[in-house]
């Protein structure tokens, strides 16, 4: 059994979090904290935990943290998290860290993107958590920096086509929807219900910050620098993420042949299953799956990738992370 603090319990990811790990048979909630002066009841932050984890929700004390914990699964904002983690981390509690602040590589990347960063030694030590590429650096790491969402659903439809040189690395280019949750719970007027419902609309154009992230890892997957043209989208469902990647070929591969690299990629990983046909957010809703469509259009290689934002976007595979750093079945406590 592992010890398990939850520090942000709550947004979208910190309850998704309580969920799946509520039914882990080795791991067990021991600690949650949120950015409250004074202690709360679970259930007066969501009540639909009432009954069901008897903890409150507490300010964050690193050394009660560090007495209770084995793991931290960090569910903070981006630009906030990196003030936690070193501190966590000095009292030798693991960390999967759920923002941006240790995903990029290039310092100068993420301050162009976010802020100064004021942790750059505890980069170096960090392990992009996609096990599906890192599963062995997981397993040692006391440091993983859970991929975004967008990031997960297009590089797992990408990197079986760069590892093997299928196709063109100047332009990929990558279109993607995504649920409200995608959003966060901040308030906010393009999320509005009047505004979303029945709606779909582009957003971050040209500027989104998952696109250099794309970059960094479809680059490490081909050994060459790959220029990713990343366009995301909010619509009006709950959760979920379908994007479409779309890609010249470098040399020939036919809709058969491509069918059977993804395949072959993927015959021994859980959580990514590959269809001959078009795939939906609904069927991965509430799973830590991803489920991928690769397809020839008019020429081109056009992959279809869709996951649970919350959950292979987020909480889910924190957990799976989670899991193999414990020396766990990666796969307890998820569908």
């Amino acid at each position: 059994m592992i010890n398990v603090a939850i520090i942000g319990v709550t947004g979208y990811t910190g309850l998704d979090s309580i969920e799946i790990l509520l039914r882990h048979p080795q791991a067990e909630i021991t600690y949650i904290t949120s950015s409250t002066k004074e202690v709360l009841p679970i259930e007066s932050v969501h009540p639909k935990l009432a009954g069901r984890l008897k903890l409150d929700v507490e300010p964050l004390d690193f050394d009660e943290l560090a007495s209770r914990a084995d793991v931290a699964l960090c569910c903070l904002p981006h630009k906030v998290s990196m003030s936690y983690v070193p501190e966590i981390l000095k009292r030798g509690v693991k960390v999967v860290d759920f923002s941006a602040d240790y995903r990029l590589k290039d310092l100068s990347i993420y301050e162009k993107y976010y802020v100064p960063h004021t942790d750059p030694e505890n980069i170096k030590q960090a392990v992009y958590g996609l096990p599906e590429l890192y599963r062995e650096q997981i397993k040692t790491a006391s440091l993983v920096a859970n991929p975004g969402c967008f990031p997960t659903s297009s590089t797992l439809g990408l990197v079986p086509l760069l590892r093997n040189g299928y196709v063109e690395t100047d332009t990929v280019i990558v279109n993607s929807v995504s649920g409200a949750t995608g959003a966060g719970k901040k308030l906010a007027d393009g999320v509005h219900f009047p505004n979303l419902n029945e709606n779909i609309r582009p957003y971050g154009i040209a500027t989104h910050r998952h696109g250099p992230e794309m970059e960094q890892i479809a680059s490490e997957a081909a050994g060459k620098e790959v220029s990713v043209l990343f366009q995301p989208h909010i619509g009006s469902f709950d959760r979920g993420i379908l994007s479409s990647i779309y890609c010249r070929p470098a040399k020939e591969i036919s809709a058969q042949e491509l069918l059977e690299l993804f395949n072959g990629f993927y015959a021994d990983e859980p959580f990514v299953q590959v269809f001959d046909s078009p795939v939906s957010v609904k069927d991965v809703a509430n799973t830590n799956q991803c489920h991928i469509h690769p397809a020839r259009v008019k020429g081109q290689i056009v992959v279809f990738a869709a996951i649970d934002n919350l959950v292979k976007g987020a909480s889910g595979q924190a957990v799976q992370n989670m899991n193999i750093m414990s020396g766990f079945d990666e796969t307890l406590g998820l569908k």
